[in-house]
């Protein structure tokens, strides 16, 4: 059941993703030769007008083949068709709507999770607290808001946790407005735990539960879930050209199948949020500057409107290809290590 539902949670994203590249290839009139849901071998296909669809081997992976996108090009289309014949705005929103499409998906999901399940606040509101845990006894109490971790804003819960996660078990200053209004500024040094999984640091500090319901409710859950979620993966991104994070901590397709298989115990309302939260990851990972993403080919408009001519599209789809080369490196180490930790 966790294979079937792994398939089609990436399915989605990825279908949605793409059909965001051909929704906007088709408003721009560039020739769609097809939208595939896939990599590999072609195991359905059908042709309605000049768009052959089809769904290939390896579920992991999608393309829309445009014309004009490949150095090669075909005589049969007509050059206005073709997608080098687009202007760089044309071009840079078909680049684009990849990504795009994945963010109005996630924000359609925490919407509906918010709508039918409730939502609990985003502000970073602590919630019950233990005795014994090391936050209760620097005082830190329920309800309390937390405004600066370490002299660092946090407008979040995410914000919290990252910085949390990301200390290393350091003593952290705290500094947070009480139910009263009132400013207090706490130190809280975690307890070490040893265990087989390996060394945690305990702070004790937990996220406020209540829910709350109505559209209006779902509406800025959706928006506010949506933007600590761009904060988040900005932050994990820049940890990781800064080395805060390592390679070793990324996950791939196994990771994410031992991710999906957890939530699915865990409820409908868990299995929404994590493709909501995929959904987000696909898009940014997407939008980053590097060959073969969408992020790289954006990168050359921007080269090309500053140099007041294109790339040659040659040495252009030569980097691509060194860069998807990479990607598929990258992706096989990522998986390896997957394995790796659930077999430790």
């Amino acid at each position: 059941m966790t294979i079937i539902l792994f398939i089609l949670i990436l399915s989605l994203i990825i279908v949605i993703h793409e059909f965001g590249h051909f929704l906007f290839a088709k408003l721009f009139g560039v020739y769609v030769y097809e939208f595939s849901l896939g990599m590999g071998k072609k195991l359905w296909s059908k042709k309605k007008g000049e768009t052959e669809y089809s769904i290939r081997l390896v579920p992991l992976g999608g393309y829309v083949a445009l014309a004009g996108e490949q150095v090669e090009e075909d005589s049969k289309i007509a050059k206005d068709r073709r997608l080098q014949s687009k202007s760089v705005f044309q071009r840079f929103m078909i680049m684009f709507a990849g990504a795009g499409m994945n963010f109005v998906l996630a924000l359609v999901l925490l919407f509906l999770s918010a709508l039918f399940f409730g939502s609990t606040t985003t502000k970073p509101i602590i919630g019950a607290m233990e005795e014994e845990y090391p936050a209760y006894q620097a005082g830190i109490r329920e309800n309390d808001i937390i405004l600066s971790i370490e002299g660092k804003k946090i407008n979040s819960w995410e914000d919290a946790m990252w910085e949390v996660q990301m200390s290393n078990g350091k003593t952290l200053d705290f500094v947070l407005e009480d139910e009263n209004k009132t400013i207090k500024k706490v130190t809280v040094t975690p307890e070490k735990e040893e265990s087989e999984q390996g060394t945690t640091y305990i702070y004790g500090i937990s996220k406020y539960n209540e829910k709350e319901y109505g559209f209006i409710q779902a509406c800025t859950y959706s928006f506010e879930k949506l933007g600590s979620t761009f904060k988040l993966m900005g932050n994990t991104i820049k940890s990781l050209f800064v080395g805060q994070v390592g390679v070793d901590d990324l996950s791939g397709p196994v990771g994410i199948f031992t991710v999906i298989d957890s939530q699915a115990q865990a409820g409908v309302e868990s299995i929404i949020y994590l493709i909501a939260f995929l959904s987000v990851n696909v898009g940014v990972i997407n939008l980053i500057p590097f060959p073969a993403f969408d992020g790289g080919r954006i990168l050359f408009l921007f080269i090309e409107k500053i140099k007041g001519s294109p790339v040659d599209s040659r040495v252009e789809n030569t980097i691509h290809n060194i860069g998807f080369m990479l990607l598929i490196l990258l992706m096989i180490y990522v998986t390896f290590n997957d394995v790796f930790k659930i077999i430790k």
